[in-house]
């Protein structure tokens, strides 16, 4: 039996003291928890995967969280359910949420209501690529320069050890994703968070599984941009012909950043210095300032430049600006360190699309460049285990010495000949001179790690996923090798 949930009862009611999300384990949906719980409401939960660390960090919140999806954890009956977009209609509780008639809202709809209301200026960060590590460095440098914002980002920021906080001041920072919203709503996510700025890195296709070409992921983007207000400004990188087409549908204003002459904002000097790097930002073909950023690439250095121009836009100063780019640490799982053994350096980066396994392969070679760079990918989200990227990632990892692959997971409703092959990806790189190998497992890329490394090697390991602990595994069977 599928759920029909009444329209009418997607709304928060007046009167709220329990709220109840389904699907609250993920990273998204936890936070929110989190943030409802310190808003004081009583605040419950359901998921099929109870496990560390979300399981530990809602139980350190006081949440209370049941295992599975079953009717029963309605009870007693919640004011308000918040429906993660994990769950389908088919689901026993989704059933019960339309049987019990409770009132209920999706996990974007959620954070409109609740967090920004009309005294916020949500500042919304959007596009293919950056979007965690932009939101990062907005964040940080606000609350450096003592404007305590909010925020809520897909990734665990270090300066503040969590992706979201309510704030007290005027800015809550975003993070725009436009994978749709809930099986109830199948809009993208960032057409609930009410821009008042935005910041658009690129458009590329993604998202296989939601949108069928790029045709429509311009369409959610000309609806996003359309939100923004006469009084806003959207920070778009025109570099980009796609997101200069849509910037120009925006009724707030566009300031355009990037490389290009016709750019307002304009990245020069760009320089790497190890883990670092350094840049020069122009406006209006005068000298803005000379920044530096404990961070490798020049896709960082233009994701630098997009908050730069947003908070020269907010007010800030250009010394308030340098202090809070020069001062962020970064963020977990973006070319994060995991840790050094004999001269084995292990890396951990969210990469997945071939574009931003291209740049990020750029940026470590750029950081090392006499040190021999072993990258391991990971297929692991509902596109890259499609055949649609396959050929380009057969052209995304020059600049790498060695590659390993896992085999993919393969997908419940891949249409035949849509899967992607690890195979023929190693076999492409060994045909252009880059060594490739492909593995079915983690412990057999384990096992081939701990017979090819040696001292002096990086180690970059590319997943959206967990990835079977593999960062810590491989650190430990260094550290025994040298027992």
């Amino acid at each position: 039996m599928t759920a029909q949930l009444d329209p009418q009862l997607n709304c928060a009611p007046e009167q709220i003291r329990h709220i109840h999300l389904m699907g609250i384990c993920g990273t998204a949906m936890a936070a929110l928890a989190g943030m409802l719980k310190e808003s004081g409401y009583v605040v419950s939960g359901s998921d099929q995967n109870v496990y560390p660390p979300m399981s530990d960090f809602l139980a350190q919140a006081g949440i209370a969280v049941m295992q599975g999806y079953r009717p029963e954890n309605l009870e007693p009956r919640p004011d308000l359910v918040i429906v993660g977009n994990v769950i389908r209609a088919i689901y026993p509780e989704a059933q019960r949420l339309a049987e019990l008639r409770i009132p209920y809202l999706s996990m974007p709809q959620a954070l409109g209501h609740f967090f920004l209301h009309s005294v916020i200026k949500p500042l919304v960060v959007a596009g293919t690529h950056g979007k965690t590590t932009t939101s990062s460095l907005l964040a940080t440098a606000l609350h450096r320069a003592d404007r305590s914002p909010g925020f809520f980002i897909g990734g665990i920021v270090e300066a503040f050890g969590s992706n979201y906080r309510i704030g007290t001041g005027d800015c809550f920072v975003i993070e725009g994703d436009e994978y749709d919203t809930a099986f109830f709503n199948k809009v993208s996510k960032f057409l609930h968070y009410r821009p008042f700025c935005a910041i658009i890195t690129s458009i590329e296709f993604d998202h296989a599984d939601i949108f069928a070409d790029l045709e429509q992921i311009k369409a959610s983007f000309r609806q996003f941009v359309g939100l923004i207000p006469a009084a806003g400004a959207l920070i778009a990188c025109i570099d980009d012909p796609v997101v200069a087409e849509i910037a120009a549908l925006c009724p707030g204003q566009v300031i355009g950043y990037g490389t290009g002459a016709n750019c307002r904002w304009q990245l020069r000097d760009f320089a790497a210095n190890g883990l670092g790097s350094t840049f020069a930002a122009r406006k209006d073909e005068k000298l803005f300032g000379e920044f530096s950023l404990p961070m490798p690439g020049k896709h960082n250095a233009l994701n630098a430049l997009a908050v730069i121009a947003l908070l020269e836009h907010l007010g800030l100063s250009g010394e308030e600006i340098r202090r809070g780019l020069a001062s962020f640490e970064g963020v977990k799982r973006r070319q994060q360190v995991r840790g050094e053994v004999n001269g084995i350096t292990v890396m951990d980066d969210f990469a997945h699309h071939p574009t931003a396994v291209r740049e990020t392969i750029s940026a470590l070679r750029l950081a090392w460049p006499e040190r021999r760079l072993l990258v391991v990918f990971e297929p692991r989200t509902n596109t890259s285990r499609r055949a649609v990227f396959q050929q380009d990632y057969e052209t995304a990892f020059a600049g790498a010495d060695m590659v390993v692959v896992r085999e993919i997971m393969p997908l419940d409703h891949a249409a035949p000949g849509d899967s992607f092959s690890s195979r023929q990806l190693a076999a492409a790189l060994n045909q252009q001179g880059i060594p490739a190998e492909y593995f079915p497992d983690t412990d057999a890329i384990l096992a081939f790690l701990l017979k090819q490394a040696r001292p002096g090697d990086v180690i970059a390991i590319l997943s959206n996923g967990g990835f079977d602990n593999i960062h810590a595994r491989l650190l430990e069977a260094f550290n025994r090798d040298l027992q």
